[in-house]
């Protein structure tokens, strides 16, 4: 399964001359970009790990692909986005979000259904990944 996450989700896997493309835009726009990475991609865990600070007052993208392949090196079986921000509104709004990097192996989620009482159901979305411990999820086998 593929997972399809941000904003370009279902075109192919961007390069990196055009992740470093949508990079100029947002800083063009003058939004801070930041790195994150993470091993749990459910819909809902919307706060990954950052990867160093995020990144102001750049020009030119070659500070952030510097900091997304030191990322990718260091975790190369996480999920990795690049985030763009917009402060224009007077808080920190997401303008743009996408993945630079997927795990080799992406083992997709199960919808799980509970019966409830007077013949309701509920539903909940896991991630097959998350059976095993943070750090342990990615590894091939």
């Amino acid at each position: 399964m593929k997972l399809r996450y941000g904003t370009f989700s279902y075109l192919p896997d961007l390069t990196d001359d055009e992740i470093a493309a949508q990079i100029k835009y947002a800083l063009i726009n003058g939004w801070p970009v930041s790195v994150e990475y993470t091993d749990d991609p459910h819909p809902r865990n919307i706060y990954w790990e950052m990867w160093g600070l995020p990144l102001f007052d750049l020009e030119e993208p070659d500070g952030v692909l510097a900091q997304i392949n030191e990322c990718r090196q260091a975790f190369p079986q996480h999920y990795v986005r690049v985030l763009a921000y917009d402060a224009r509104l007077g808080k920190q709004t997401t303008a743009m979000s996408f993945l630079v990097q997927s795990p080799d192996n992406e083992p997709g989620f199960i919808l799980e259904r509970i019966e409830g009482p007077d013949r309701t159901q509920h539903y909940s979305v896991r991630s097959y990944a998350t059976a095993k411990p943070a750090g342990a999820r990615y590894t091939g086998e």
